[in-house]
């Protein structure tokens, strides 16, 4: 595998196979004087999932959704703007808080599950806090996990402040988790198609709570005036009421036994459109997520690179139909709308699919060149970091050409298709889980030179 041809002419130049520090700075400079990952948060705190010109107002990314948030947020904690990621949580919290009647109904009555809309939402008005009237696929588990996962993690690290907490709100997710039998739910994922038992939203789950867990069990144990000013006395009282870590653990027995019955694959049911062996979703169980063993993430990185990573990004899924070749005019055809809710028939849209014509993703790309840089760190293997480069090399080889009026020179977008012979964005450019993606990559890169020129200097 080779990095591919740079798709916009002035980022050609700075691509480097070994980077120095100077290297990676005239990179930065270069798109921070295009906006390459300017990512501006609405008045509630939250992200819109895609910038809105235009060009993209007819598509559905102008709303928040919890997965992609938690995903910006969290790039912006790791790279030092805490304020942002807290608002995320504070925002999203406001929103489930009004979601309680949802949780509290199928809690009370499981078997209504059936009905994606009758779950708590997860897509949502990114203005307003409020529900869309719109049909959604809102049975994705993964973005609740992904929710308590942050929130705990943000708890953990003394960003979240008392004013901050809605215990009542949080004590929710693992009722509800234990109500639907998350450890065996079929539901619509990352992608939100077709609901299945799925080990990406099953591993979200389980991050979730592992993360929840160590912050209960912190709030009994520590003390201090830093832990105090988060967890006084009858804050604590109160979480410790309503949330056991007893439950948790069984809880998190339950998800780690269905994962170990499914992964590396992603599903293993007997439908065929419910048993995938390779899902780039995987991923994410690796990082930020954290929650498979090496040998396993061995396993799923192999899986990806040699089933999904294609010549200029990479494949949610082999068979994914979304985005597929000439699917702009195709849709136009039926005068349907590219980026609505298809997880109750895929039927149609999978019948546009042609052989090897699945959209190449570019959000993958910079978490492949993450977590080998953070291998590289850790194992000072000159092959993790050759991998890091090399993934580092074709994340920025994807940001885009000028091509008005779809979108602006150097832009992250979604993917990139073949649309009358020509290869080109999705509508929804720039998609903020790119730019916080390869933001990311970028901070893992500049940790990787900075520890390299130490080792070098003591040497």
């Amino acid at each position: 595998m080779t990095a591919p041809t740079a798709l916009n002419p002035d980022i050609a130049p700075l691509l480097r196979g070994k980077y120095t520090l100077a290297d990676l700075a005239a990179v930065r400079t270069l798109l921070a004087a295009n906006g390459t990952l300017q990512m501006t948060p609405l008045p509630s705190g939250l992200f819109s999932a895609a910038a809105i010109t235009d060009f993209s107002k007819g598509t559905n990314y102008h709303a928040a959704w919890v997965r992609d948030n938690i995903h910006v947020a969290y790039s912006h904690f790791t790279n030092g703007q805490v304020e942002v990621a807290r608002s995320v949580v504070v925002a999203l919290t406001r929103f489930f808080h009004t979601q309680h009647s949802r949780f509290l109904v199928l809690i009370g009555n499981p078997t209504l599950k059936t009905d994606p809309h009758l779950r708590p939402h997860i897509r949502f008005s990114a203005d307003t806090l409020t529900e869309l009237e719109q049909k959604w696929s809102h049975a994705q588990n993964d973005a609740l996990g992904y929710f308590v996962w942050l929130t705990a993690t943000l708890a953990r690290n003394r960003v979240l402040a008392p004013a901050d907490w809605d215990i009542e709100t949080l004590a929710l997710f693992p009722r509800y988790f234990r109500a639907i039998q998350f450890w065996a739910d079929e539901d619509s994922g990352h992608w939100e198609e077709v609901q299945k038992v799925a080990a990406s939203s099953i591993g979200a789950v389980v991050a979730g709570l592992r993360e929840l867990r160590a912050m209960v069990e912190e709030a009994y144990y520590l003390t201090g005036e830093d832990w105090l000013y988060l967890f006084s006395t009858p804050l604590r009282s109160r979480l410790q009421e309503a949330i056991s870590i007893t439950d948790l653990d069984d809880l998190i027995g339950r998800g780690t036994d269905a994962l170990k019955a499914i992964l590396p694959n992603e599903c293993i049911q007997p439908d065929p459109r419910k048993n995938r062996p390779y899902d780039a979703a995987l991923l994410f169980l690796i990082y930020p997520l954290n929650v498979v063993d090496r040998a396993t993430a061995d396993e799923i990185l192999h899986r990806t690179i040699t089933h999904l990573v294609g010549p200029i990004g990479v494949h949610r899924y082999l068979g994914d139909s979304f985005y597929c070749t000439n699917y702009e005019s195709l849709m136009a055809h039926k005068n349907d709308d590219p980026t609505r809710d298809f997880s109750s028939n895929l039927g149609p849209r999978d019948a546009m699919l042609r052989p090897g014509g699945e959209a190449q993703w570019c959000l993958f790309d910079p978490i492949l060149s993450t977590i080998y840089g953070q291998r590289y760190r850790q194992s000072l293997d000159s092959a993790d970091l050759e991998k890091q480069t090399l993934h580092l090399n074709r994340a920025l080889a994807q940001v885009t050409p000028d091509d008005p009026p779809r979108c602006r020179a150097l832009q992250c977008p979604e993917l990139y298709y073949v649309e009358q012979g020509k290869l080109q964005t999705s509508k929804s450019t720039p998609l903020l889980w790119t730019q916080a993606n390869l933001w990311t990559a970028l901070e893992e890169m500049r940790k990787t030179l900075e520890l390299a020129a130490t080792v070098s200097h003591q040497a």
